[in-house]
């Protein structure tokens, strides 16, 4: 019990909202939620965030239980957010099972989160494609296996495949992984919250309907 009192203890005196943070005025907040996450996106890259594009996506399998982890923003517009995976992969079993899922980003510095929730689409095979030959050998070989969260071994089996996968794609520079899947979040809302070290924290949703955008304010 001394262990855990003194990690609760070390919990709460880490300081959060540490040093200046921006402010944010929702009275002035562009039309659509795209403009906003692009100009937060730009202004945390801007402030030296490392990976301001990592995110935590949260999927459901059949039975509504969820699953979460973090990878890479793809892309951004107003037809969604856009991230990819092996179809095959855990992740992707589950969107083809229940297609909706739940983004979300943290910009510590700032104290800026952006959740994102909405049906989820598959791209087409030509963007699919284009999105894995963009990748680097290393990604392309790993992807190639299309092994993701299967059991594994030892690391060296992990690692002569991977080898084996690389020498592949020299030689075959074009090859795309069958599985290899773009995925977009067409957005039904988009919330972007403002923290504040006095705890007045500022929340703004954007709520999608069939006349477009409005936009909602929360209590913290």
């Amino acid at each position: 019990m001394t262990g855990a009192a003194n990690l609760r203890q070390t919990l709460r005196d880490i300081d959060v909202f540490a040093g200046e943070l921006p402010g944010f005025d929702p009275s002035i907040a562009p039309d659509t939620p795209f403009e906003l996450f692009t100009e937060w996106l730009l202004k945390a890259l801007s402030a030296g965030v490392q990976e301001p594009h990592a995110m935590t996506l949260a999927t459901a399998d059949a039975s509504g239980d969820p699953t979460a982890r973090v990878l890479i923003l793809k892309d951004v517009s107003p037809e969604g957010w856009q991230f990819a995976s092996d179809a095959n992969s855990l992740k992707g079993r589950e969107l083809a099972a229940r297609p909706y899922a739940a983004l979300a980003f943290y910009w510590a510095p700032l104290a800026r989160q952006v959740r994102v929730r909405g049906p989820v689409v598959r791209e087409t095979p030509e963007l699919c494609a284009a999105d894995y030959l963009a990748r680097g050998a290393g990604a392309r070989a790993e992807a190639l296996l299309g092994r993701q969260s299967q059991p594994l071994a030892d690391l060296a089996e992990r690692d002569a495949q991977v080898e084996a996968s690389l020498m592949r794609i020299k030689s075959e520079p074009d090859l795309v992984a069958p599985g290899w899947t773009l995925y977009s979040v067409r957005p039904e809302s988009v919330e972007f919250w403002q923290g504040d070290k006095q705890r007045r924290h500022t929340r703004l949703v954007y709520l999608s309907s069939p006349d477009g955008w409005t936009k909602q304010m929360l209590w913290p």
